[in-house]
């Protein structure tokens, strides 16, 4: 049995499969203002650094497109109407995050999604076990991963300390926002990215199925 106390895990591509969504998100915008759809590969690498990022990368010459705001606006309109479309938790996620609650853990929620789908997504979902969910509000003065700032505020909201915290996540986003937060990082291989990405962008510890997340 492990020695952590409190799991604050990444959303999209670790604890749910939200990326069919995304990509019909992405394109419905897209095709709105006559833009050429991408693939959901595409949108597979576009995805971890919120959805500004996410609409920059989608959309031809980015943030300088006139119709980018517009688009940017749009895809949130969307994506707040089907977010639960197809998205699903990752097979044994429910479980591991029952048996976690059940052990006495603490688990919370950070993503660079905006806050209110993450704060939908983690209700529908996870009612019962996840206890602090935080997504993207920088208006507020807390900026988006990779800065450390929505980990420390999950910790100040579960009000506990960094000890014997751990971060789960599935990118390279998580791999720094876990380094710049303090904390210790559990990267997990049935993300939005490989093995060999990860490594790359310095992961060292890794989790191949939901179920190992109880061994560490």
């Amino acid at each position: 049995m492990n020695n952590y106390r409190t799991y604050i895990f990444d959303l999209d591509g670790t604890l749910l499969d939200t990326l069919a969504d995304l990509a019909a998100s992405v394109n419905a915008a897209l095709m709105l203002y006559g833009m050429p759809q991408r693939t959901t590969e595409e949108v597979r690498g576009f995805v971890g650094n919120g959805v500004r990022l996410l609409m920059e990368r989608a959309v031809p010459h980015g943030a300088q497109n006139p119709s980018f705001a517009d688009a940017l606006a749009a895809f949130q309109s969307h994506y707040l109407a089907h977010s639960l479309d197809n998205t699903r938790p990752y097979e044994g996620i429910p479980e591991v995050l029952s048996q976690l609650r059940r052990r006495g853990k603490r688990v919370a929620v950070v993503s660079n999604k905006f806050c209110k789908a993450t704060q939908e997504l983690c209700h529908h979902f996870f009612p019962d076990t996840v206890e602090v969910a935080i997504g993207e509000h920088e208006a507020e003065g807390i900026r988006k991963k990779p800065a450390p700032d929505t980990v420390i505020e999950a910790l100040a909201q579960l009000g506990v300390g960094k000890e014997g915290a751990v971060y789960v996540g599935d990118s390279d986003v998580d791999v720094l926002t876990a380094r710049n937060a303090g904390l210790p990082c559990i990267s997990v291989l049935w993300g939005f990215r490989d093995k060999n990405f990860l490594k790359e962008n310095g992961a060292t510890t890794f989790a191949v199925a939901p179920s190992d997340l109880l061994l560490f």
